[in-house]
C-alpha cells in the first residue's frame, strides 16, 4: 500500500524494540506462574503422573548405594560391620534383599543392582517424556492463543510493533516457556525434593556423621547466592549483545540490495565482527561464573568425602560408601544450577512478553450482538470524519462525501492528502476519530468486521501473495470458491493468458510474495481474487501506478470487469486512468476541495486541472518530472 508520512503512524524505534528484547525477568514470578498454570491445568493428570513417577525414580536412584552397602557389610567385609544389626536401620531392612534359596548372595545382589539401574533408567525416560509431552501440549495451546490474538489486533498495532518481535512471541518465547517445564521449574522442584530426601535419610542412618557432612552446605549456599546476583548481570549482557546481532543481521539481509550496490560488504563485515566479538566476551564472563560455581560444588563434594573419611572411624565400610555415594547425588543438582537459573530467568521474561501481547486489547471490536446490523445496499458515506494517527496530527479534517450504490468514483490528490486513510477507515482497519462512516446507512461500528470485509474487495498497489498455488492465492482457502469459480474469475480479468503458459497451470507454485510473477501478473491475480470473492464494494488503491503502458491496457480491461455492478472507489495516481468514472473527488490536506467529472474538473481549472497538466507535461517531457 502506498502511503505518505502523513498517512503512516509512528513506528517503534529500533532502540525501543531492542530494550524489550533485552529485558530479563525474575527467576521466579508467582503471578506469571499462575497465568501459565491455566495452560497446564487441562493436563493435570499428566502433571500428577509426573509427580508420582518421581518417587519410584528417587527410590531407584538410592537403591544401588543401599545394595552395595548390604553387600559390603554382610558378605564382603562383615568384620567391619556393627555386631548389633538393629543399630543400623538399613541393615535391619536388608531382609528385602535376601536371595532365593540356592542363589549366591553376591550374584543376587549384583542382579538386583543391574535391575534397579535399568528400572531407574526406564522411569527417568518416562518422566522426561511425560514432562516434555505435557509442556509441549500446553505450549501448543499458548501458541495457538497468541496467533489467534495477533489476528484480532487492528492494523495500527502492526504499525508500531515490528514483525520480528511478533514472530519471536509465537516461536522463541513460547519455546522458552516450554523449556521451563521440562528443564526449569519441574527440575528445580524435583531437585529440591531429592536433596531434602537424601539429607533426611542420611540423618536417619547416621545423625552424627550427617551433621558433620552437611557443615559445608551453608558455605555452598552463600556461594550460590553470590552467583545468583553475578550471573544475572552476565546473562543481561549476553542477551543485549545477541539482540544487537539479531537486529544487525535482519537489517543487513533486508537491505542486501543497497549493501551490494554501494559496496558496503567489508564495512558491514567489520561491524558484525565487532558485535560478534562483544557477544563472545559477554559469554566468557558468564562461563567464568558458571565454572566458578561448578568448581565450588566440586570442592564442597570433595570436602564432604574428606569429612566422611575423617569422622567415619568405627563405622561400617558400607555406611562410608553409602554416605559418599548419596552425598555425590546430593550435590549433582547444584552443578546444573547455572543452566536451570538461566532457563527460569529466560522463561519468566518470555512469559511476561507473551502475556503483555495477550493483554493488548484490540482497538477495534464488534459491538454487542443485539446491535449488529446488515446493510441493505452498498452506498458509502463519510459524515464529518476526522482522523489522526497520533494526537492532533490530523490526516482527515471534517471530511464528508457520499458514494451511491453502484456508483464509480475516484479520489485523487497529492501525496499525503489522506487518500489511503479513507480506504483504511472504510475497511475499518482504523476507527474514525470523529464523525462516522456508513455503508447502506449503517454505521460501520454496528457491522461485524468479518461481515463488512466480506463485502469489500480491496486491490492494492503492492499485491501480497502467499506461498502456494495460483488457485490457492485466488480462493484464499474459502470452501465456496471451487476450481470452476477460480478459473471463471481468472478468465474474466484476462489472467488466464499467462496462467496457460505455466507448466502446471493453476496448480503452479507461487513463491514467497509472488517473486516468480511480474508486477502485472500479480496485479491481475489480485483482480481475479477480488472478483472470485464476490464483494459488492470495490476499492482500488493505485492499482496501475507501477505498471508499464503495455500492461496497463490489460489491467484497465480487468478493472472494467471488476467494477461492473459494484460500488467502486479508485485511488489513482495516473489521472488518465479515471476519465470514465462517474465522479472524481479531489483531496487536499484531508479535505475534499473539488468534485466533478474529468471534463468538469478540467474546465474548472483548479487543483485537478493543475495535477493533470503536470502529468501530461511529464509524459511528453520526462525531464519535467525529473526537475
Amino acid at each position: 500500500m502506498s502511503a505518505s508520512k502523513a498517512d503512516a503512524p509512528r513506528r517503534t524505534s529500533a532502540a525501543e524494540a531492542m530494550h524489550e528484547e533485552e529485558a530479563l525477568g525474575k527467576a521466579y514470578d508467582l503471578r506469571q506462574l499462575r497465568r501459565l498454570w491455566s495452560y497446564i491445568a487441562p493436563y493435570w493428570r499428566q502433571v500428577v503422573c509426573t509427580l508420582l513417577i518421581f518417587f519410584p525414580t528417587f527410590v531407584l536412584e538410592l537403591m544401588p548405594g543401599w545394595i552395595i552397602k548390604v553387600g559390603l557389610d554382610r558378605f564382603i567385609l562383615p568384620e567391619l560391620a556393627p555386631t548389633d544389626v538393629a543399630a543400623d536401620p538399613l541393615l535391619r531392612m536388608a531382609w528385602v534383599l535376601e536371595p532365593p534359596a540356592g542363589i549366591p548372595p553376591l550374584y543376587w545382589l549384583g542382579a538386583l543392582l543391574v535391575g534397579a539401574m535399568l528400572l531407574g533408567t526406564l522411569f527417568q525416560f518416562l518422566n522426561a517424556a511425560l514432562m516434555g509431552w505435557t509442556g509441549q501440549s500446553a505450549m501448543r495451546d499458548l501458541r495457538r492463543d497468541v496467533f489467534a490474538h495477533i489476528q484480532k489486533l487492528h492494523l495500527g498495532f502492526f504499525d508500531r510493533y515490528p514483525v520480528g518481535r511478533l514472530v519471536t512471541r509465537a516461536t522463541n518465547d513460547v519455546e522458552n516457556v516450554a523449556e521451563m517445564f521440562t528443564a526449569g521449574i519441574v527440575a528445580l522442584v524435583t531437585d529440591l525434593l531429592r536433596m531434602v530426601g537424601v539429607a533426611a535419610i542420611l540423618f536417619y542412618v547416621e545423625p552424627r556423621l550427617a551433621l558433620m557432612t552437611f557443615l559445608v552446605v551453608p558455605i555452598l549456599a552463600v556461594a550460590a547466592l553470590v552467583f545468583r546476583f553475578k550471573v544475572r548481570a552476565a546473562f543481561r549482557k549476553v542477551r543485549v549483545r545477541i539482540a544487537r546481532i539479531n537486529a544487525y543481521v535482519q537489517e543487513n539481509v533486508t537491505g542486501m540490495k543497497v549493501i551490494q550496490l554501494f559496496t558496503r560488504e567489508q564495512r558491514n563485515y567489520r561491524e558484525f565482527d565487532r558485535l560478534n566479538a562483544d557477544h563472545r566476551d559477554a559469554w566468557h564472563q558468564s562461563i567464568r561464573y558458571d565454572s566458578a560455581l561448578f568448581s565450588a560444588v566440586e570442592l564442597a563434594s570433595t570436602l564432604t568425602v574428606a569429612i566422611i573419611i575423617a569422622h567415619g572411624v568405627g563405622l561400617a565400610a558400607g555406611t562410608l560408601y553409602l554416605f559418599i555415594d548419596w552425598m555425590r547425588r546430593f550435590f549433582m543438582p547444584l552443578r546444573d544450577l547455572s543452566a536451570k537459573y538461566s532457563v527460569m530467568q529466560s522463561s519468566m521474561a518470555s512469559s511476561e512478553r507473551i502475556f503483555e501481547l495477550l493483554d493488548t486489547e484490540p482497538a477495534i471490536a464488534d459491538r454487542a450482538p443485539s446491535k449488529l446490523s446488515d446493510p441493505v445496499d452498498a452506498a458509502i458515506e463519510f459524515e464529518n470524519v476526522s482522523f489522526a494517527y497520533q494526537g492532533d496530527d490530523w490526516v482527515l479534517r471534517d471530511l464528508s462525501f457520499r458514494v451511491e450504490a453502484g456508483e464509480k468514483v475516484a479520489i485523487v490528490g497529492a501525496t499525503g492528502a489522506g487518500k489511503t486513510t479513507i480506504i483504511q477507515l472504510l475497511a475499518r482497519l482504523y476507527e474514525a476519530t470523529r464523525g462516522r462512516v456508513t455503508v447502506g446507512g449503517v454505521d460501520l461500528r454496528d457491522i461485524p468486521q468479518e461481515q463488512l470485509r466480506r463485502r469489500i474487495a480491496l486491490v492494492l498497489q503492492d499485491v501480497f501473495l502467499f506461498s502456494g498455488t495460483v488457485a490457492d492465492n485466488i480462493a484464499l482457502g474459502r470452501p465456496e470458491i471451487d476450481r470452476e469459480a477460480v478459473v471463471a474469475a481468472a478468465r474474466a480479468v484476462q489472467m488466464d493468458r499467462f496462467v496457460a503458459k505455466f507448466p502446471l497451470g493453476y496448480d503452479s507454485e507461487v513463491r514467497e510474495r509472488g517473486a516468480n510473477l511480474s508486477a502485472g501478473q500479480r496485479q491481475l491475480l489480485s483482480f481475479a481474487r477480488a472478483l472470485a470473492h464476490g464483494a459488492d464494494i470495490l476499492v482500488l488503491d493505485e492499482a496501475t501506478s507501477s505498471i508499464d503502458n503495455e500492461t496497463e491496457a490489460l489491467i484497465q480491461a480487468g478493472i472494467h470487469v471488476l467494477m461492473e455492478g459494484k460500488t467502486a472507489i479508485a485511488i489513482a495516481h495516473r489521472l488518465s486512468t479515471i476519465r470514465d468514472v462517474d465522479r472524481i473527488f479531489v483531496l487536499d490536506a484531508g479535505r475534499i476541495v473539488e468534485t466533478g467529472s474529468h471534463e468538469e474538473l478540467l474546465a474548472l481549472g483548479g487543483v485537478y486541472a493543475g495535477l493533470y497538466r503536470l502529468q501530461i507535461r511529464a509524459t511528453e517531457n520526462p525531464a519535467v518530472a525529473a526537475g
